[in-house]
C-alpha cells in the first residue's frame, strides 16, 4: 500500500464523520423543532387525535417493511408460515 491509498481511506473516514455529525445535527434540530410544534399546537393536535390515529394505520402498512415470516412476499415453493 502506497501512500496516496493510506490517504484516500483517511479522507473517506474524515468524510463519514462528518456525515454521521451532520445528520444527528439536523436530526437533533428536527426533533426540537418538532417538539415546540407541538407544543405550541397541542390544542389542534389532541382536538384530531382520532383522526391522526386512522392516519396512522394506513402509513404503518405502506412503511412497515416486508421482511420477516414469510407472509406475502413468500417464495412458491416455499409455503407461507401459517397455523392450521
Amino acid at each position: 500500500m502506497n501512500t496516496t491509498d493510506q490517504e484516500h481511506l483517511h479522507d473517506t473516514r474524515g468524510q463519514s464523520s462528518l456525515n454521521r455529525r451532520m445528520r444527528t445535527a439536523l436530526l437533533m434540530v428536527a426533533l426540537i423543532g418538532g417538539f415546540y410544534l407541538l407544543r405550541e399546537h397541542w390544542i389542534h393536535v389532541a382536538g384530531n387525535w382520532v383522526y391522526l390515529l386512522l392516519l396512522a394505520c394506513p402509513l404503518m402498512h405502506l412503511l412497515h417493511g416486508h421482511g420477516g415470516d414469510g407472509g406475502h412476499g413468500a417464495p412458491p415453493d416455499k409455503p407461507a408460515n401459517r397455523e392450521e
